[in-house]
């Protein structure tokens, strides 16, 4: 199994966030944030990676997991730091098209 993030920088704070998988001759792609506004890019690929390897270890599926290493890391982008401190609830929100700022 192989997952990557894509990132397209518009901005040095605009940027669209994503990620694409492949596993077992079958390739993924995940939800796509288009111009996401980044406060701090710093933890943006950690977090992506335990939101994906979270997914995976419940068996959630590659797909739930890539989406949700995608919401992790753009929540962990969207706030100062290098962690989102976001909940599951918050990540699965913003999975289900939410707005990717934590809600507090």
């Amino acid at each position: 199994m192989i997952a990557t993030t894509t990132r397209r920088p518009k901005t040095a704070n605009r940027n669209d966030w994503a990620a694409f998988g492949y596993v077992e001759g079958k390739v993924y792609e995940s939800i796509r944030l288009d111009d996401l506004e980044v406060f701090d890019r710093v933890g943006g690929g950690d977090s992506f990676a335990a939101g994906l390897i979270y997914g995976l270890l419940d068996a959630k599926g590659m797909q739930w997991a890539l989406d949700c290493g995608v919401a992790h890391g753009a929540l962990a982008m969207t706030t100062p730091g290098d962690s989102s401190m976001a909940t599951l609830g918050e990540v699965e929100r913003l999975m289900a098209g939410g707005a990717a700022g934590v809600h507090r």
